[in-house]
């Protein structure tokens, strides 16, 4: 069945306004190019030179017209579909083709395919698969104009399928309510892969959307590049000096599958036959020569011209090495280096609680960093859910501690968004088990991008958790175990005041996105004599409590204390503690020396057992000492339930209660 909201009712018309000759000219070049390279693209698939391709064809006058009506040094988030994006701000072709094949020449040193990139040299910021994350990430980087003053456009793009995703009604909403600076250009071509847009949403247009966020929308017949380029302009203009968010859908087609290996046999034919009529390349061709804007032989020298470039462009890319790396370089590419520079403090020391440890860590990191950005629900005017950010509106302004609409989600991508444009931010969850709303920005693009294009995730993301104080199952959850598993996270979790105050400042100063984890039944029951003024201290070198002979005790957080509180009734026990603090990265070596020297171990984790961080230090006890032990590595952990909320089903599930007699029981093995 046809779906007429999507059925083109009107011919093109092209209106060139004030735009000279020669600029429509550019225009044509810059509208021809990529549908050439797409032209070629699929002769090298049909003969498997290249393995995958997303067709953009019925669809390059929105990506050309909307990459001219932006400055250069404005950033452009494209998708699959935007290869005019890319060629329009000139990118060598070469170094395209190298990407498309997974040569050096490319961006992502052959680690990702197709437009999953991005380039600060060419402002450039490309998607990942999930589609949504990247409307949050403009948001950042519109947040970042507005801060600095740049006067900047920012633009996303996304499909009509996209919008169906709660991340672009996250960003849209954010966009408005910090009035920033974000065209979201919608390309609606009517169909998500082989889904209608009847079947996608139920309003008239996807512009209609903008209502219900209180900003402007425009619909835009994306075929007609005068018309995207003209309104974009004007769009973009206004937008520098009055920032403010506007919403575009662009009425186009895709005439061609999702990818080549999808086809297009759910269109219906009078469908794909009405819509080839409105080819923007054809039409625009066809106006320029009837207005004697160009002829057969300017037509001709162009199209000349852009052959020779891909053919001489396509020759360097398919002449060039295959990549040849090592697992060393791989390794080293996941996180950002960072030289840990050791800050000792002389302040005075004075005794605080573990709340307040971490709330002068912040504190002293936003004076450091004059342009470190926290974020979070109800941290301004409020203070924070635990009064944390209680007095840093009135130091630090509205501007640098940000309340935030409840989207845990977008605003980690504001986070990355704000890294992109070289800003810090540390966003807090509430509580650490909201973070699952956000757990794909976190585990595919923060987590991923370094990797990927050698982009940083400049991004702290606290992490108040843990149970024992009668919060039930959706607010007492210590999480940690979902991204020690993820590569180019890194974890933190500390149990003393001291250890708070100082990791945090070196999180902050990483450039790395860290999970900063905060057990919140250590903040107003634990205190220690800690330095008022700044120091940091380094991860990866775990803390060793207390030494012995008979036994080695690992830990982290709340559990830390548990340990010490039993062996403190047990004076004959004669124990190694070692705190982790990080558990990304982990200091395996003071854990291995202590065991060899024990020849016994024992993990305490609040976390329920299996899967958790117990787990692979036990697998790495046994592979690394195995010869050294007296008796199994014993792994100690809570139930394997959700957290329940009464006080005596709380104390049944946690681990301590059972930590003392699986210890003794260890030692008498």
């Amino acid at each position: 069945m046809t779906d007429n909201k999507h059925f083109p009712h009107n011919p093109l018309k092209f209106d060139r306004k004030a735009l000279s000759d020669e600029e429509i000219r550019e225009l044509y070049s810059k509208i021809l190019l990529p549908r050439m390279i797409e032209e070629k693209m699929l002769i090298l698939l049909r003969q498997g030179r290249i393995s995958k391709w997303f067709s953009g064809i019925g669809q390059e006058a929105i990506s050309v017209g909307v990459t001219m009506a932006l400055n250069p040094e404005e950033y452009i988030l494209p998708m699959h579909r935007n290869l005019g994006v890319f060629t329009t701000r000139e990118i060598p072709l070469k170094r395209l083709f190298g990407q498309w094949q997974g040569k050096a020449s490319g961006f992502t040193k052959g680690r990702d395919r197709s437009f999953h990139f991005g380039t600060q040299e060419y402002k450039i910021i490309g998607m990942i698969s999930h589609l949504g994350p990247q409307l949050g990430v403009a948001d950042g980087i519109a947040l970042a104009s507005v801060l600095k003053n740049k006067n900047e456009v920012t633009a996303v793009f996304t499909g009509e399928g996209g919008t169906s995703e709660g991340d672009f009604h996250e960003a849209l909403n954010v966009a408005a309510v910090w009035r920033l600076p974000v065209m979201f250009c919608v390309e609606n071509n009517g169909y998500g892969l082989s889904t209608p847009t009847n079947e996608q949403y139920k309003c008239e247009h996807i512009a209609d959307k903008g209502i219900g966020y209180g900003i402007e929308s425009h619909i835009i017949d994306g075929n007609n590049i005068l018309a995207v380029y003209t309104k974009v302009d004007e769009l973009a203009k206004s937008l520098r000096q009055n920032p403010r968010p506007v919403l575009l859908e662009f009425k186009t087609f895709r005439m061609r599958g999702h990818e080549e290996a999808s086809g297009t046999k759910y269109v219906p034919q009078d469908l794909m036959d009405e819509w080839a009529k409105k080819d923007p390349v054809r039409n625009f061709q066809a106006f320029l020569k009837k207005e004697g804007i160009i002829n057969e032989e300017i037509e001709v020298a162009i199209k000349g011209d852009i052959v020779n470039e891909i053919n001489e462009h396509l020759r360097l890319a398919f002449d060039e090495e295959l990549i040849i790396s090592s697992k060393s370089k791989e390794l080293n590419d996941v996180y950002k280096p960072f030289i840990y520079q050791e800050v000792n403090s002389n302040s005075e020391l004075k005794e605080i609680r573990f709340i307040d440890a971490i709330s002068e860590g912040l504190e002293r990191s936003m004076e450091v960093h004059e342009d470190l950005i926290i974020m979070g629900q109800d941290i301004a005017e409020y203070g924070g859910a635990f009064k944390i950010t209680e007095g840093f509106l009135e130091k630090f302004g509205k501007e640098r501690v940000r309340n935030t609409p409840i989207c845990e989600s977008s605003i980690i991508e504001v986070g990355m968004g704000l890294s992109i444009a070289g800003i810090k931010s540390v966003v807090e969850m509430q509580f650490a088990d909201f973070v699952s709303s956000g757990f794909n920005p976190i585990v595919n693009y923060l987590a991923k991008s370094h990797y990927r294009w050698n982009q940083e995730a400049d991004v702290v993301i606290r992490m108040p958790c843990g149970a024992g104080v009668n919060a039930g199952p959706f607010h007492s959850q210590t999480n940690e175990a979902w991204f020690t598993k993820t590569p180019g996270l890194k974890v933190v979790y500390p149990a003393f005041p001291y250890d708070a105050k100082g990791l945090l400042a070196t999180a902050i100063n990483d450039p790395n996105p860290v999970l900063f984890f905060e057990h919140k039944g250590l903040y107003r029951s634990i205190r220690q004599e800690v330095p008022s003024g700044y120091y940091t201290l380094p991860f990866g070198k775990a803390s060793l409590l207390r030494k012995g002979s008979q036994v080695t005790v690992i830990s982290y957080g709340a559990a830390v204390h548990w340990a010490l509180e039993v062996l403190d009734r047990n004076k004959d026990i004669d124990a190694d503690v070692i705190d982790l603090r990080t558990l990304q990265p982990l200091d395996t070596e003071t854990i291995i020396s202590s065991v060899k020297k024990t020849g016994r171990a024992i993990i305490l984790q609040e976390d329920s057992l299996f899967g958790g961080i117990a787990s692979d230090i036990s697998a790495l006890i046994m592979e690394a000492c195995f010869e050294s032990l007296d008796a199994p590595v014993k792994r100690v952990a809570s139930m394997e339930t959700p957290i329940p909320f009464i006080k005596q089903l709380e104390e049944q599930y946690l681990s301590k209660n059972s930590f003392e007699i699986e210890l003794k029981s260890l030692l008498a093995y």
